[in-house]
């Protein structure tokens, strides 16, 4: 189904004027505003997750754009939520890139075991169906996907016709937004990101196990919390704990005693 074509006259002047908006957007604040007043007329949705970056490698980060209380960037878990974004991208791919609708049934969207107690992992549950559609980088490695969630049972193809005939603006309006702080655009490839040992060096928890291995790469405790996506006190934290346990009191020493070990596990 046509979705330009099918609007009145009036309608029409109405939606140029919503995705003309797009080019004044500059903020967070002004695309949630945009997406969630009058773009629902269009494209009604709950949650929109935008990912972009480089899907052959995983090497992809994300935005979310909800009302819902805690559905937020900040908050979610990217080793939780990329499975699922790298899935559907390829399931675009299989489709020819077209615009794509799922639907869930009663179990909703699920994220992987770990990411199921987060607001995220719990609004996931109470979605019913989803669209999705991206955007070809041909020049580099920074494809784009957009995923709508909803409430409602099914998407209508109507829906699929106005999501593709919007997407570019919408496109056009986040690139227009800088990164969250949490967000970083120099983030490691997930094959160059350390693998956390099957055997914890001297009892160090799994999360203490990753601190120092970041730390061992040279990685300083701001870098390490925006990598991990905790905060730099977090790190700070993580580190006392490891100094302890490995009884020494500084970070050079941490590291030496840390790479000695790990060539032994």
């Amino acid at each position: 189904m046509a979705f330009l074509p099918s609007l009145s006259p009036t309608d029409l002047r109405h939606y140029h004027r919503v995705v003309t908006y797009s080019m004044q957007v500059r903020s967070h604040f002004d695309v949630l505003v945009w997406l969630q007043g009058d773009m629902q007329h269009y494209l009604p949705h709950d949650i929109m997750i935008a990912a972009w970056g480089n899907f052959s490698d995983g090497a992809i980060q994300h935005d979310i754009i909800s009302t819902m209380a805690g559905v937020r960037s900040k908050n979610s878990n990217p080793e939780t939520l990329t499975p699922l974004l790298l899935h559907l991208f390829e399931r675009w791919t299989e489709l020819g890139n077209r615009p794509l609708s799922l639907n869930s049934g009663e179990s909703g969207f699920l994220l992987s075991n770990t990411g199921l107690n987060c607001a995220l992992g719990h609004a996931l549950q109470t979605m019913r169906s989803a669209m999705a559609h991206g955007i070809r980088d041909e020049r580099g490695s920074h494809d784009c996907l957009y995923v709508t969630f909803s409430t409602k049972e099914s998407s209508s193809d109507a829906e699929l016709a106005a999501m593709a005939t919007a997407l570019p603006y919408i496109d056009t309006a986040l690139r227009q937004v800088e990164h969250l702080p949490h967000q970083t655009q120099d983030t490691p490839a997930p094959e160059t990101m350390p693998v956390v040992h099957q055997v914890l060096v001297d009892g160090l928890s799994v999360r203490e196990d990753e601190v120092m291995q970041w730390v061992a790469l040279g990685k300083t405790n701001p870098e390490i919390g925006k990598i991990m996506e905790i905060s730099e006190f977090t790190v700070k934290n993580h580190l006392q704990r490891v100094f302890k346990k490995l009884d020494v009191t500084n970070r050079a020493q941490a590291v030496g005693k840390y790479k000695a070990l790990t060539n032994h596990v």
